[in-house]
């Protein structure tokens, strides 16, 4: 396990470039199966998940080309179906919750999609229901081997339909559209998600051939195709990261200026840290967060109550910032109740952060009431493990703000998510090293 050694109340100055979207880039990558033409993608984060995914795409006989910094070409006109039917497979398969997301466009193609339970983060269940109720509603059949936890679709043609799906789930619709792009006739996808990166997917997919409507909305049509062609396409910069750079200004009473935010994808993330009392500030396509040397103030709701920050489906607030949120309300002024709907135990990580002196009231596994120091008394630097990516970037927040030196164990959580974060940190002024375990 690699350890992040932290010396914390350094104030950070500069800018700092998101890198491109996560979340988009496994949804992205598993389209170029769609098409035996090439793709060219640009932006693509130098991070393990993503890597793990294209290592698994060349493993499944798709010609890589890296042709610049974030830049590959990908092309899939020799897909070794072979593969998926391995025991290399079961086991490169497990260690990823994106490869769920190969499924939808190797049925729609090859009439066939297998994948092991896939891994990922340890925040919860993580229901596949949706993806599979999705490939069944077109036709295919499906198989599930308990012993092996392996799952199988297999159709010989795919046949559109209208669904419902039972949750707006981001990659459980965009396993659906990837599958129903190639279909037979018209799908329509009530419920659908609608967040950026699925947009970003549905136009891809319309420039490479597809006939996608209602893209940005709660319902997609659309109108199967015989065949897709190749594209280029560039992905947006990760809002998750945007966020925890707003929060790591704040909590450090930095000023930084975030570059090319994309602003008009952020939705209501610029907002939400507002009602915290943060200032952020739209520069062209920038944020720029002014250094908060007087502190922040929590708005409480009109009728003076305290407020409440959820997570929900897009448009709302995005469930992987609340970690952040937390956080950053340690030091603020006021008080305010997390409440994480979506997932059971991403909230777990809060003891750590009482142990390095916040005020925090676990109420149950889905909410935390957060009473906030107001900067009067600082979080004191400890030893802690991080559990999952999110976490692991708020404790690394804490640590930034904490008297002392921190230590932080098991960051290949982190690396899961941020690229090269210690040395884009260490560019703005932070102290942070790096120790490599043997």
């Amino acid at each position: 396990m690699a350890t992040f050694i932290i010396e914390g109340q350094h104030q950070l100055k500069g800018s700092i470039q998101p890198q491109g979207a996560k979340n988009e880039a496994l949804q992205i990558l598993c389209a170029v199966l769609l098409t035996a033409e090439e793709i060219t993608i640009n932006n693509i984060p130098d991070i393990v998940d993503v890597n793990k995914l294209i290592d698994l795409l060349r493993k499944l006989g798709v010609k890589v080309s890296k042709i610049g910094k974030g830049s590959y070409t990908f092309k899939a006109d020799e897909v070794n179906l072979k593969y998926l039917e391995s025991e290399a497979f079961k086991e490169d398969g497990k260690g990823l919750r994106g490869s769920i997301m190969i499924v939808g466009p190797l049925l729609a193609r090859f009439g066939k999609g297998y994948i092991p339970k896939p891994g990922g983060d340890k925040i919860g269940r993580r229901r596949l229901d949706t993806h599979f109720e999705g490939f069944i509603n077109l036709g295919a059949s499906f198989r599930y081997n308990k012993e092996d936890h392996f799952y199988g679709v297999e159709a010989k043609k795919l046949k559109g339909t209208y669904m419902l799906l039972d949750e707006a789930s981001v990659t459980g619709t965009a396993n659906i559209v990837m599958a129903a792009v190639l279909a037979e006739g018209r799908t329509t996808i009530y419920n659908a998600a609608c967040e950026p990166y699925l947009q970003q997917l549905c136009k891809m997919l319309n420039r490479m051939g597809a006939k996608i409507g209602g893209i940005g909305s709660n319902m997609l049509i659309i109108d199967g195709v015989d065949v897709l062609g190749g594209t280029e396409h560039r992905m947006l910069p990760d809002m998750i990261e945007i966020g925890s750079w707003i929060g790591l200004a704040a909590m450090t009473k930095s000023e930084l200026t975030i570059k090319n935010v994309s602003w008009n994808d952020l939705g209501l993330i610029p907002n939400v840290f507002r009602k915290l009392g943060i200032t952020v500030e739209q520069q062209g396509d920038d944020i720029h967060i002014p250094a908060h040397t007087d502190g922040y103030e929590i708005q409480n709701f009109i009728d003076g109550s305290i407020l409440t920050i959820s997570d929900a489906p897009w448009p709302g607030f995005t469930p992987d910032l609340l970690s952040i949120i937390l956080v950053v309300a340690t030091q603020a002024r006021g008080s305010v109740l997390i409440h994480q709907k979506m997932f059971e135990s991403r909230l777990f990580f809060v003891d750590k952060l009482i142990d390095m002196g916040a005020k925090i009231i676990l109420c149950d596994p889905h909410r935390a009431t957060v009473i906030g120091h107001d900067f009067k008394s600082s979080l004191k630097a400890t030893t802690m493990t991080s559990p999952d990516i999110r976490a692991g970037v708020s404790l690394l927040i804490a640590a930034l703000s904490a008297k002392g030196t921190s230590t932080i164990h098991n960051i290949e959580q982190i690396d899961r998510g941020y690229e090269n974060i210690d040395e884009r940190l260490r560019a703005i002024g932070a102290k942070i090293t790096r120790l490599n375990s043997n």
